[in-house]
């Protein structure tokens, strides 16, 4: 089955819905509960890399968690996105030679909805071919009217409590959307500017002050100039007044620590329409508010004869008139943090507009202390230190927008008295005169207002429902860093002010591992904070730098399951991800790999028996079990590999339960590729071939289908299609299940931990190694057979080897294996190791030089390994905080590489090496 085809299969079977509403249980009836809210992508988007590692380390988490037994619910759903997808409609418009502004606000948001049926689904669409696991029964638009209802709610509640107020204030103001933007969409760059310094006039004087500006063509709309009362130079002009150059108003002198002696002049002209200081300086002296710019930042009437230029033509006109009349002193190099709109990339505008605005410090304390508590955790921690210093110095939020797409502002403006009434519904009467001219203000919400609110919305609020009581808090959030701010404290801020009371279900609660948490209002426990996807450079994405690396096109040439595990493979926390193509050739590789074992399993099973299903022979079903089911153990390689997969499948829990993705796949693919495909595959193959119904073959090929079974599923979140494929058919097309993402996850079963089996196998491998690299140094040809010599100290080694001849004779393509009594270490071309010697009995002669360097380059390697070795186990501070075990090993290394070290002097003494 194709990709697309399986991932519609997943759909239509409704594989990752959740039935609603969930029954209350008795508590040993519960089972724990997963919650996850899929960042909403804009419904202008496209997938892109981070939406595809966003994605990718999602699905993994959550499809981890379902085959845990927990009920798991994703969110998923779409952002309006108000300034793109007015900006992209707007573009259409233009395109087919139509204005927005003729066409008038009721049919151009007609328009907008079209446009989103028509388009807005894409990356949805994108989503599902790539086999999200989310609950798409649920898929929400910020917009829906449910969602908007909800909206309206916590504005109207807000205001009521007087957190939400209407001003005049200094906001960012982008002239290429036409509207207020907040700090957080503003993105500073250095750039090397010029400092302007300008003579004004002192009225009755022949004297003049100068002061310095960055933005001349702002003078215009000067309404006083600011001298520190403690700087001496200008004690005399206290209380006198300028002329405003080229405007010839006269202004006053004020005395305000928004000037500083040592800066400058001392001297600052102060313009409270156009800057955020002069605005509060303008406050304190009641000084005339003077806007010289309209929205599309061109001169207005107030700038005189400067009306209808651009603000930066005015600048320049302005500069000449000063320099042509004298007032212009002239122009120094500074250096200016140049504020630009993030979307557009407009310079933005300080321009004093009237605004609506959230009081952020009472909502902000609330959510700290949810953070600083620890009822929520931030992974990793040092975004945590960002957040809480960002709450630290919060602001208050402008929420307006002066677009047309979006949530309106439910307040309405009495044509006659001016009284604003915010109101849930559209008031028939004006609440101060009754009148019933009422008019809607224009402007919309800032969509980060409305997602701030999905993770309880999205559950039914404003009405208490179950679905809260069973999903919210939500569990997890995994997110970028760059909407920390933008979207996730504003997330916590809004749960916590508008859950507060808010329980869940207790017994679930406990269930889901969060019994000792003491606060139900938070959004989510958990954020983890996920990397930057960069170039295989480590250089960061952009359009201009033409390293853009589109995720589609990688899937197109590389698979989904080989993108995605690239990507989770190279997901090491606080790191970014060089994202390399190779890398994922090499995953593709992988996925190669596991088709051909599979081939290998199936071309087996057919011959030996026919229909052979996971866990035949076992009272436990393989889809039910945490484990292999019905493996029996008669040989070595049986321990080891059922050992060796317990061990994995251990770490892989652990690594995913703490964000380690990286380390989740790289056991994986080792296990995977390394263990079963390289060497258990291997040493069964005689076995396979052996006669008979119920011998030694019909267990190995059960043995084989159990752990190929259970290796499917400890890969299938990382890689889902080609578990899903393999697995389905190994049942046939008739498994007990839907799917194998509704099996059971493998769990490490400690009494399956067999540490003499590894240690022996380890020993095995290392000898047929052993071999294997003697014979290319010999340059052995690859058909002729070779007798070799092997001596082991410890007779449960010889025994060991002896018993596995058979291993070693065909992996190592050996001819005959002599145990004997004595050391090889005389024998020229053998090989020692702390546990044996192998010497390969091959007439040809030695090349001494060679073999010399070889030894001391080897020599070289134990002298470095022991002396590392010998200083970790002199630092006392490292032996009291290392596990024992660790220590041990540690001990147990540094007898063998002593033992190493006199061995491989030995030969070099022999050989006469110097």
């Amino acid at each position: 089955m194709r990709r697309t085809a399986r991932a519609e299969y997943w759909i239509n079977e409704k594989l990752f819905s959740v039935a609603m509403p969930l029954p209350s249980r008795s508590e040993d009836e519960t089972r724990p509960v997963f919650t996850l809210l899929l960042p909403p992508p804009n419904v202008t988007g496209r997938l892109h890399m981070g939406h595809m590692l966003n994605q990718t380390q999602m699905d993994i988490i959550v499809r981890w968690h379902r085959m845990r037994g927990f009920i798991t619910l994703w969110l998923p759903g779409t952002d309006h996105a108000g300034i793109a997808t007015q900006m992209m409609v707007d573009r259409q418009l233009r395109s087919e030679g139509k204005s927005r502004i003729a066409m008038g606000r009721q049919k151009f948001v007609e328009r907008v909805w079209e446009w989103k049926k028509l388009y807005g689904g894409a990356i949805l669409d994108q989503m599902k071919r790539l086999g999200a696991s989310v609950d798409w029964d649920r898929e929400y638009f910020t917009m829906d009217e449910n969602l908007s209802r909800a909206v309206r709610e916590v504005f109207v509640r807000l205001y009521e409590e007087g957190l939400i107020y209407r001003g005049k204030y200094i906001v960012n103001w982008c002239p290429d959307c036409g509207t207020a933007i907040s700090d957080l969409e503003v993105k500073h760059e250095e750039v090397v500017g010029k400092l302007w310094e300008i003579r004004y006039p002192v009225v009755g004087s022949s004297e003049f002050i100068t002061v310095a500006t960055t933005r001349p063509e702002t003078m215009l709309g000067d309404a006083a100039v600011a001298v520190n009362a403690k700087d001496e130079r200008y004690t005399h002009l206290h209380g006198k007044k300028v002329l405003l150059p080229l405007m010839n108003r006269e202004i006053p002198i004020i005395t305000d620590e928004l000037a500083q002696p040592e800066f400058g002049t001392g001297a600052v002209k102060v313009t409270p329409a156009h800057d955020p200081n002069d605005f509060e300086a303008g406050k304190r002296h009641h000084l005339p508010q003077i806007d010289v710019m309209d929205e599309q930042a061109r001169m207005n009437a107030n700038a005189g004869a400067y009306a209808g230029l651009d603000r930066f033509e005015a600048r320049k006109r302005v500069l000449a008139d000063l320099q042509a009349q004298g007032f212009l002193v002239g122009p120094k190099d500074y250096t200016i943090s140049l504020g630009k709109c993030e979307r557009s990339g407009t310079v933005v505008e300080p321009r004093l507009s009237e605004q609506w605005y959230v009081k952020i410090k009472p909502l902000a304390e609330r959510a700290k202390e949810a953070v600083e508590s620890g009822e929520i955790t931030i992974v990793p921690d040092n975004y945590r230190t960002i957040y809480l210093n960002w709450m630290n110095n919060i602001h208050d939020w402008c929420v307006s927008r002066q677009l047309w797409w979006g949530h309106r502002i439910p307040a309405w403006t009495c044509a006659k008295c001016k009284h604003v009434t915010v109101a849930r519904e559209a008031p028939l009467t004006c609440g101060k005169c009754g009148s019933t001219e009422l008019e809607q203000v224009s402007d919309v919400l800032d969509t980060w207002f409305s997602s701030g609110l999905l993770p309880f919305t999205t559950l039914g609020w404003p009405e208490k429902t179950r679905d809260q009581e069973v999903f919210y808090p939500t569990t997890l959030l995994i997110t970028a860093y760059e909407i920390l701010f933008f979207w996730v404290a504003r997330m916590i801020m809004f749960g916590c002010h508008f859950m507060q009371g808010h329980h869940q279900d207790p017994a679930i609660k406990k269930a889901s591992g969060w019994g000792d948490k003491k606060d139900d209002s938070v959004p989510f426990r958990q954020v983890y904070i996920h990397a930057l996807v960069r170039d295989a450079e480590r250089q960061k994405m952009s359009k201009t730098k033409g390293n853009v690396i589109d995720p589609l096109e990688i899937i197109e040439r590389f698979g989904t399951d080989a993108t995605r595990f690239t990507l989770a493979a190279m997901a090491a926390p606080g790191t970014d991800i060089a994202f390399s193509e190779s890398r994922t050739d090499g995953y593709r590789a992988f996925a190669n790999k596991i088709w051909n074992a599979a081939r290998f399993m199936f071309m087996n099973v057919d011959r030996v028996e026919p229909g052979l299903r996971p866990g035949t022979g076992s009272e436990t079903r393989s889809h039910t079990t945490s484990g292999v089911a019905g493996f029996q153990v008669l040989t070595l390689e049986d321990r080891w590999i059922l050992s060796r997969f317990n061990r994995v499948a251990g770490d892989v829990n652990d690594a995913l339960a703490h964000y380690r993705f990286h380390e989740a796949a790289n056991r994986i693919y080792d296990f995977f590729w390394g263990e079963f495909c390289d060497w258990y595959l291997e040493l069964i193959k005689p076995r396979l071939n052996v006669e008979g119904e119920a011998g030694p073959a019909r267990v190995a090929c059960a043995n084989l289908v159990n752990l190929f079974d259970a290796s499917l599923r400890l890969l299938h979140p990382v890689m889902p299609f080609i578990t899903e494929e393999i697995w389905q058919a190994i049942y046939e097309g008739k498994p007990p299940l839907a799917s194998i993402a509704l099996t059971a996850y493998p769990q490490a079963d400690e009494m399956q931990f067999d540490l003499a089996a590894e240690t022996e196998m380890a020993i095995l491998q290392d000898l047929i190694v052993s071999v294997r690299n003697v014979r290319a140094e010999l340059k052995v040809e690859p058909k002729v057979k070779v007798p070799i010599e092997v001596f082991a100290q410890e007779p449960g080694i010889r025994a060991m080897i002896e018993q596995n001849h058979g291993a070693v004779e065909r992996l190592g393509n050996v001819e005959k294996i002599t145990v004997v009594e004595g050391s090889l270490a005389k024998r020229a071309g053998a090989r020692h190791t702390a546990r044996f010697e192998v010497h390969v009995v091959y007439e040809r002669k030695i090349d001494v030089a060679a073999e010399c360097e070889r030894l001391k380059k080897e020599l070289e390697k134990i002298e470095i390994e022991l002396a590392n070795n010998q200083k970790q186990m002199g630092n006392e501070q490292f032996l009291a905080k290392a596990p024992a075990n660790v220590v041990d090993g540690l001990r147990r290394r540094g007898k063998e590489l002593l033992v190493l070290r006199e061995k491989t002097k030995s030969k070099l003494e022999e050989l006469g090496c110097r």
